[in-house]
């Protein structure tokens, strides 16, 4: 079995592989100030609920955009599993070409995710992750990494309206019934729902005009099924994206 890894600036998304199947997965909060036990024992656990507390992992990987976190994951990996994590960083085997000017700037969770959707669908693409950031990464037709966009999350948003405008509730992300609110939790709903998805479309619009090769809108992230349904340009919704991408990058590098 392998064990995956994606740390994120919000949240962390662990998941198990029996050989290609998905087998469990969780997603929890991060926590910057809990340390290599505390993080050990609640993966024990998630594995324990999950019917796998006999399970004995061959193998792990790694991916972290929390740079202070990257250390403590790996000692909980080693402490509690026996295992030292592949961690997904610059010089590491990912069959992908990064056309960045910079390629070490790219987040490891990025280059993940156009690894997987590229493995899925080998064509021109956007893959597009609602995350702490929302993220937009072309890759050619080719299968090389080409760039993207980087915009504030729609989870961000909502708690810069919350923190600073006095008035305004902390409010659930879901999508009101009309665009026009007719009340403050509403109005707000329709900006982050209805705003994100326009926004999407329109960014969306923007960089095919400058793409010279058709491609297909991928979705992932903890937003991603919100938006989507009210966005015209994304064509599939995978959420466990990136998981699937450190499975391919460490058998990469296992070969």
């Amino acid at each position: 079995m392998l064990l995956v890894i994606d740390v994120g600036n919000t949240n962390i998304v662990l998941g198990v592989f029996d050989g290609p199947k998905l087998v469990a997965d969780w997603r929890i909060a991060t926590r910057q100030n809990k340390t290599d036990d505390e993080y050990g024992i609640q993966f024990k656990q998630l594995f324990s609920l999950a019917g796998l507390q006999s399970a004995v992992p061959s193998g792990c990987i790694l991916a972290s955009v929390v740079p202070p976190l990257q250390g403590v994951i790996e000692r909980a990996c080693k402490k509690y599993f026996g295992q030292a994590p592949l961690v997904v960083e610059p010089g590491i085997k990912t069959g992908m070409s990064v056309l960045y000017e910079n390629p070490r700037e790219v987040g490891a969770d990025r280059i993940v995710n156009a690894v997987a959707a590229y493995e899925q669908w080998k064509c021109g693409l956007i893959v597009v992750d609602f995350g702490t950031a929302t993220t937009f990464d072309l890759v050619t037709p080719k299968g090389e990494y080409l760039g993207g966009v980087i915009c504030p999350g729609i989870g961000i948003s909502a708690e810069a309206l919350f923190m600073r405008a006095a008035k305004l509730p902390r409010i659930d992300l879901t999508a009101p019934k009309s665009a026009i609110g007719r009340n403050t939790v509403d109005s707000m709903r329709s900006g982050l729902v209805y705003g994100y998805a326009e926004m999407v479309d329109g960014l969306i619009r923007r960089l095919r005009d400058e793409l010279p090769y058709e491609n297909k809108v991928i979705a992932t992230g903890g937003h991603a099924a919100i938006i989507a349904e009210h966005s015209q340009s994304i064509a599939a919704i995978e959420p466990r994206l990136t998981l699937y991408g450190l499975r391919i990058i460490y058998e990469l590098n296992r070969k």
